[in-house]
């Protein structure tokens, strides 16, 4: 908890996962399936790439599990281009669109569940990982699960905490954090805003907010 207060007194709140409010206004879609799409969409890339690709699909008014599902292949992947690895992440959303229209008929259904078991169902789900699977849970879900990323095993094997598994690192988050969704959207968030800026792989210590308590351990990853 002293590294997340001194990181949301440096950075302030984040408020992640951005979504398209006066767009699914518009539309009546679902503001949920647009991050439950973003999670899957940025693996292997930046943000910026999957506000674009995200764009596309929102501009052709194609945001919605329905019309990606009936979507042909070819344009979806051209509306994904800029997330990087189209052909790929097409198939992924195509996929997922599909599983949802033929076993759900809202979102409402498919969150008020057992977090585990939701997670279970999407960890089955071809192309979705932990990591995506979490910030689903998370972000759309509003459920109460870590999410560890590359920026989250950086930060702490700098501070001596060597825990190589996923779901290892997750549980030690959970069980020293309060049980909070609000506090685990945010912690997230703010390592992945400590890691592009100061915690890179060669570190940026000098104006650090972390710098008075990191014991400064710079392993390369």
């Amino acid at each position: 908890m002293d590294i997340y207060r001194k990181l949301l007194s440096f950075f302030g709140e984040q408020k992640w996962w951005p979504y398209d409010k006066e767009y699914h206004k518009k539309h009546r879609t679902d503001y949920r399936f647009e991050i439950m799409i973003g999670a899957i969409l940025t693996q292997n890339t930046n943000w910026k790439n999957v506000e674009k690709a995200l764009e596309n699909l929102k501009n052709a008014c194609t945001l919605e599990p329905k019309r990606i599902a009936k979507m042909g292949s070819k344009e979806l992947q051209n509306f994904l281009k800029p997330s990087g690895f189209f052909k790929q992440k097409a198939d992924r959303v195509k996929n997922f669109s599909k599983y949802i229209i033929e076993n759900y008929p809202n979102l409402d259904k498919f969150f008020q569940r057992p977090i585990f078991e939701i997670r279970k169902e999407l960890l089955g789900i071809k192309g979705i990982g932990l990591e995506t699977a979490d910030s689903i849970l998370l972000y759309a879900g509003k459920k109460p699960i870590f999410v560890v990323d590359a920026y989250t095993k950086r930060l702490c094997k700098r501070f001596g905490l060597n825990i190589e598994k996923y779901e290892d690192l997750r549980k030690y988050f959970e069980k020293n954090l309060p049980r909070s969704v609000k506090i685990y959207k945010e912690f997230h968030a703010l390592i992945v805003e400590l890691g592009k800026n100061y915690c890179k792989k060669r570190p940026f210590c000098e104006k650090c907010p972390l710098n008075s308590i990191c014991p400064k351990l710079y392993p390369e990853s």
